[in-house]
């Protein structure tokens, strides 16, 4: 689950990424709204956490760009104004929700977790994929002969992707995307090792290699 923190106040935005990333999210923070604007068109996010003031622009331009060039994952705005012609104007500019500093993290990482249920045409906090159950709350995969299984915050990242779209196929690239942020460098070895780690825990017919292709999970019922 890849996420955009978009935050100029670097204390706030360590602390957010550090509980993100604790959450589940793999994060890419920037601070401002031009390299902001850039990183929403080019990667591809899950969600976006997109504070309205930044230093070299007004976070709603940012929003409006991305919207205009078609750019349709959920954006959560930040801000410390609390009139409600500034929420108004964000909901018109394209955000999905608002939420006013200061705030409770924990209510922040709820309203995440609501806005990308929805992007997904889910209700509850559980994936599904044929007997295969995945907790986003506790990052625990639930088999189908009812052992639970704890995962680690890759494992989890890496399981999610392909659960959330049982049957469709991701290139090492693709995972690489969404497991892992900007800042990191890892190597298809990685996903392979993971892969293999995953395997041992649903069964080796879970996870189904297109070799020269990717991967996919298979939900069997």
């Amino acid at each position: 689950m890849r996420l955009l923190l978009v935050e100029d106040d670097s204390l706030l935005a360590e602390s957010l990424e550090r509980q993100l990333s604790a959450a589940g999210f793999s994060v890419d923070s920037i601070a401002t709204a031009s390299g902001a604007s850039q990183l929403g068109r080019q990667e591809d996010y899950r969600v976006v956490v997109l504070d309205l003031g930044l230093p070299d622009g007004n976070g709603l331009d940012v929003l409006r760009k991305w919207r205009s060039h078609g750019v349709t994952m959920p954006v959560l705005i930040l801000t410390a104004r609390g009139d409600w012609q500034d929420k108004v104007s964000g909901l018109k500019a394209g955000a999905d929700d608002y939420l006013a500093k200061p705030f409770q993290t924990e209510e922040l990482l709820a309203r995440l977790d609501a806005l990308i249920r929805r992007s997904e045409g889910r209700v509850d906090s559980v994936i599904a994929a044929g007997r295969f159950r995945l907790d986003e709350n506790r990052q625990v995969l639930e088999t189908p002969d009812g052992e639970e299984h704890p995962l680690t915050g890759t494992e989890f990242r890496l399981l999610r992707c392909l659960m959330s779209r049982p049957g469709q196929l991701f290139s090492k690239e693709k995972l690489l995307e969404q497991v892992y942020n900007l800042d990191e460098s890892p190597s298809h070895n990685a996903i392979e090792a993971y892969i293999r780690r995953l395997r041992k825990l649903a069964g080796q017919e879970a996870i189904v290699t297109r070799r020269g292709q990717g991967y996919m999970f298979n939900a069997m019922d």
